[in-house]
């Protein structure tokens, strides 16, 4: 999809330094979630555009971004002082880390990449599959939505930056089997493909999306 102004739903704190920004699904948009778009904003008279990854399990009438608030950034301030009935631009979907289906999946996640794994944690557990979300961060988010997962039959494992990812993998059934996702920055992506492999996966099959560097 183009470029297309939506209106804003919400924008909800999740935790620390971190929003959910909920936008109205214009008609011709369709996504799966892991799948980004592109918001485009108008700051201080200039357009700023950033991608963001999409964090509801669908994308029917409204679609979740689970986004960092970067204090010095120039965009991420701006979108949390936005509020319902403002509008912004989008376009996409794009990206190939993304749910198609699979009735096994892990999610690693570090930082802000717990956005999407939930999303498609919830999509996989609505669909009759079975899921292990495995995330790492000292400061968590999407609380809520971890332990809802956590008593509709996901595993859930929260680590902070000092425990290594390796031991939650071991106990995911059959690895090979299973589809792994990998969202975060990219230290947090090369941790955990060497997780992935010490667990017996294999890191070539995993579903990445890098979100850069740290801030």
């Amino acid at each position: 999809m183009d470029e297309t102004s939506v209106r804003v739903q919400a924008v909800r704190d999740v935790g620390p330094d971190a929003i959910a920004l909920d936008v109205e699904t214009p008609a011709t948009f369709d996504a799966t979630p892991g799948q980004f778009v592109k918001v485009v904003l108008t700051v201080d008279g200039e357009e700023q555009s950033r991608f963001y990854t999409i964090s509801s399990p669908t994308v029917e009438d409204s679609f979740e971004m689970t986004i960092g608030i970067d204090p010095e950034g120039e965009m991420s301030p701006q979108l949390r002082e936005l509020a319902a009935g403002d509008e912004l631009v989008i376009a996409g979907p794009y990206g190939n880390a993304y749910y198609e289906g699979e009735p096994r999946v892990c999610l690693l996640a570090g930082g802000p990449g717990i956005g999407p794994a939930v999303g498609i944690a919830e999509r996989v557990l609505a669909d009759g599959g079975e899921a292990t979300v495995v995330y790492q961060d000292d400061d968590p988010i999407h609380e809520a939505r971890l332990a809802a997962l956590e008593d509709n039959g996901a595993t859930v494992t929260v680590l902070d930056s000092a425990t290594p990812l390796g031991p939650a993998l071991d106990g995911v059934e059959d690895i090979e089997a299973t589809q792994v996702f990998v969202y975060g920055f990219a230290d947090f992506l090369d941790d955990a493909t060497e997780a992935i492999e010490a667990a017996g996966g294999e890191p070539d099959g995993a579903k990445v999306e890098n979100f850069g560097r740290r801030w």
